[in-house]
């Protein structure tokens, strides 16, 4: 994959995020062939905390998350360009491992995804092929307490994970990605396919979880990147309509209440999108 590393400068609403982002994505283009999805990228992704990527479907916000732990690898002649670093290490390194790099930035995506396996081995299979030489058990047990369902599947962790609700399933594949300890958590829409219920029980979760993960979201709910979110980027088809880009990134808060750019506030108002 080919790398050239930008020295652009990044738009000034961002830069105050420079010295505490562990992820960053600079002067970032993305290509499936010959079509291009996202075109000058800059995102800066602060530690422990939770940010927002929102926008119109088909602005290429799920394109930008599979980019941290280079996912697009695996979809045929998707090329990426610019600068993704994690801690200052660029994940495009030639001499990287994307393996690591996905053990080290997990992923949970839309659809809850259990494999055909028991409860516990849903858990323990990442950090099995992983070569974990520790207490099994401990594990995952730490990781299911972790992902808010312990007590609910702890008499039954042998039971066929299939069996859960749907609502449990997702935790249990948050449980399964936080078991090889990762530092960073990527999710794609994780309550899209779920009840309000379920749903508030994983925004629970992730207010949780960002103590120890920094996370990043992807989100079509305003409401709900409103709720759970501390910093949020708005994303937005380039004017020709070609690719996708962030027009605006600050604290929520601001985004919500006080946009700058009057695209953003169209969108969270439902004029468009």
């Amino acid at each position: 994959m080919t790398v050239h590393l930008m020295t652009t400068t990044a738009p000034t609403n961002v830069t105050d995020l420079e010295n505490v982002a562990v992820l960053k994505a600079q002067n970032v283009n993305v290509y499936y062939g010959t079509k291009q999805a996202l075109r000058d990228v800059w995102l800066y992704v602060p530690e422990h905390k939770i940010t927002a990527l929102i926008g119109p479907s088909g602005c290429g916000k799920s394109t930008l998350l599979r980019c941290f732990n280079r996912m697009n690898d695996l979809i045929p002649n998707a090329r990426v360009e610019g600068e993704i670093t994690y801690r200052g290490q660029n994940l495009y390194d030639p001499d990287i491992d994307p393996v690591e790099v996905r053990r080290r930035i997990g992923m949970v995506f839309q659809k809850p995804n259990p494999f055909p396996k028991s409860i516990y081995e849903n858990v323990a299979w990442g950090a099995r092929i992983n070569g974990y030489r520790g207490d099994m058990d401990e594990l995952v047990e730490r990781a299911l307490r972790r992902a808010a369902l312990w007590d609910e599947v702890k008499d039954r962790l042998h039971d066929n994970a299939l069996a859960l609700s749907g609502g449990q399933q997702q935790r249990l594949c948050i449980a399964r990605a936080i078991a090889v300890e990762p530092e960073v958590i990527l999710m794609d829409e994780p309550a899209s396919a779920l009840d309000p219920i379920a749903t508030l029980k994983i925004e629970d979760l992730m207010r949780e979880l960002k103590e120890r993960y920094t996370i990043l979201i992807v989100t079509h709910n305003m409401q709900q990147a409103a709720r759970v979110s501390d910093y949020t980027a708005m994303m937005m088809l380039t004017e020709d309509g070609r690719a996708g880009t962030v027009v605006e990134f600050g604290e929520t808060e601001q985004v919500f209440t006080r946009p700058r750019d009057p695209r953003t506030e169209d969108y969270i108002t439902g004029r468009f999108g």
